[in-house]
């Protein structure tokens, strides 16, 4: 692996440069669903907030035959345009766009791409060349190699984003990075994880660091176990095909949940340049011990319990006889002063009963005496939908009695900064990469140290047939063994521990 401490601010290299004129984006996929999904609508976020270089092209490259205005009219349908007013901002930011049909392992394909940004470039003082690969991990290295062969600038800089999965284990990512080191350098290379752009994310180390009470607490002295928690309302419907092959360990919890985990739990930072923060997210997964089997439960969603959804296996595209995991939920311990003993509990899941991705950090039991059962102090972090941050106290209730409530202090982000727009997690990231700053993508040794940690429990999973993951209700809160399992490691929970605050909740509100 390259060998990449080396501090931001030494660099004096087109890494760290921002590029802000004679820019061209090249998005590689553009008819494909990543593309329309995401990163389009990013591209138009940005143009509309005026984040975009003055003067940017946008080209768009794929196998798909198409002329221009079918290219256009395909760009006008990944974009919704509610108002009069951001269509005309549409018909603006198509003028920037055009089209390249070709094939990704063929010389002629992209030496014509290359005629093209050439053609397009030719007033330019310099060819400044962003490369979105909004591809399969199938053709990483041919289109990589293709790239640096026939359309990398003479004069400029050259960046290439790329896109999760990076490998399906630790040999894989390896041969991946391999692949890419004689044609990229690792400064080139933005590994994007579209969570490390996610504005709750990006809050956890100012949280951290900028508020004292935090920090003197964020240890095993005070802290009991910390949950992250994935949870979607929906199955693998249309895509069961793609998900067999990777399941929800390697698609969510090796690379968005343990890059939270990695924010949480890191040491403080000498600065917030990108190597620094990097260097101390390595240094928290060397100090993680592979997952051990022992820690981790599996399931696999079933018929809803009115017959109305069906099971993971009844997806035609799904072999019927998978024992693909959709829910997984394991615990990591981290071997380091602050952090032993604390175990950090991972749950991420497909089809269960709504829409939730949240931080819990649960602190350790009031010392008994005068208190008897009073429930334990939370902070948690809402990372999506609704981004908010809840700290979870006891009170006493209003009243001649000294009976105790737990109540909240709550910072919901949409009722505090009302008057503010929250940018989705790909425009953030793609300016990031415009502006040459790596703090919110994957370095390779941090790679590398994250499939380590995960490799040995996915080829353990993958190689004893005998193990089928229990199955589950489709939109229930995963296997019926879940809340034995997150107690086994010291989780309370609370009837009081729901979000309706603080007296007019009907019933508990479980995780």
């Amino acid at each position: 692996m390259s060998a990449t401490i080396a501090r931001a601010e030494e660099q004096q290299n087109g890494s760290t440069v921002e590029l802000k004129d004679d820019t061209v984006i090249v998005v590689l996929g553009a008819s494909g669903d990543l593309a329309k999904k995401k990163t389009f609508p990013a591209l138009f976020g940005l143009f509309r907030n005026k984040f975009l270089p003055k003067g940017i092209k946008i080209v768009g490259y794929a196998r798909t035959k198409m002329d221009h205005n079918e290219y256009l009219k395909r760009v006008r349908s990944y974009i919704k345009t509610p108002t009069k007013e951001i269509e005309e901002q549409l018909n603006s930011f198509c003028e920037l766009c055009t089209y390249i049909s070709g094939q990704y392992d063929q010389d002629d394909s992209f030496k014509n791409l290359a005629k093209h940004l050439e053609e397009i470039e030719k007033d330019q003082k310099e060819q400044n060349r962003v490369f979105y690969m909004a591809l399969p991990p199938s053709v990483f290295t041919t289109v990589s190699e293709q790239l640096k062969r026939n359309c990398y600038p003479k004069n400029g800089v050259a960046r290439i984003i790329v896109e999760k999965p990076f490998g399906k284990d630790l040999q894989s990512s390896r041969d991946l990075q391999k692949a890419l080191e004689p044609n990229w350098k690792e400064d080139e290379i933005f590994r994007i994880d579209h969570y490390l752009g996610k504005e709750m994310v990006k809050n956890i180390l100012i949280m951290r660091f900028g508020n004292e009470f935090f920090n003197a607490t964020w240890n095993r002295h005070h802290i009991d176990n910390v949950q992250i928690t994935f949870k979607e309302p929906f199955g693998t419907e249309g895509r069961g095909g793609y998900f067999d092959e990777f399941g929800i360990i390697r698609d969510v919890m090796q690379n968005h949940l343990l890059q939270v985990l990695t924010l949480l739990a890191m040491e403080r930072p000498i600065s917030f340049s990108a190597e620094d923060i990097r260097d101390e997210k390595v240094r928290v997964l060397r100090a993680m011990d592979p997952i051990q089997p022992k820690d981790v439960i599996i399931g696999q969603y079933g018929r809803s319990l009115d017959g109305s959804k069906p099971a993971y296996k009844e997806d035609d595209t799904v072999p019927q006889d998978s024992r693909c995991p959709t829910f997984c939920a394991l615990v990591a311990h981290i071997k380091n002063e602050r952090w032993d003993g604390v175990p950090f509990i991972m749950k991420a899941g497909k089809a269960l009963n709504e829409q939730k991705t949240e931080i819990r950090i649960q602190f350790k039991d009031v010392t008994s005496g005068i208190f008897k059962d009073i429930p334990r102090n939370e902070l948690v972090i809402r990372v999506q939908p609704n981004e908010s941050v809840y700290i979870k106290m006891n009170s006493k209730l209003p009243g001649l009695s000294m009976q105790t409530v737990v109540t909240e202090l709550d910072l919901t982000y949409r009722r505090r900064f009302s008057d503010l727009k929250i940018p989705e997690a790909y425009e953030s990231l793609i300016l990031d990469a415009l502006k040459g700053d790596h703090s919110n993508f994957v370095r390779d040794d941090e790679l590398d140290a994250s499939w380590r940690m995960f490799t040995p429990l996915l080829h353990y999973l993958d190689d004893n047939k005998e193990i089928i993951p229990m199955e589950y209700p489709y939109g229930s809160r995963g296997p019926s063994v879940l809340d034995d399992f997150t107690a086994s490691y010291g989780y309370k929970f609370s009837d009081a521990a729901g979000y309706q605050w603080p007296l007019t909740h009907t019933g508990p509100n479980r995780l």
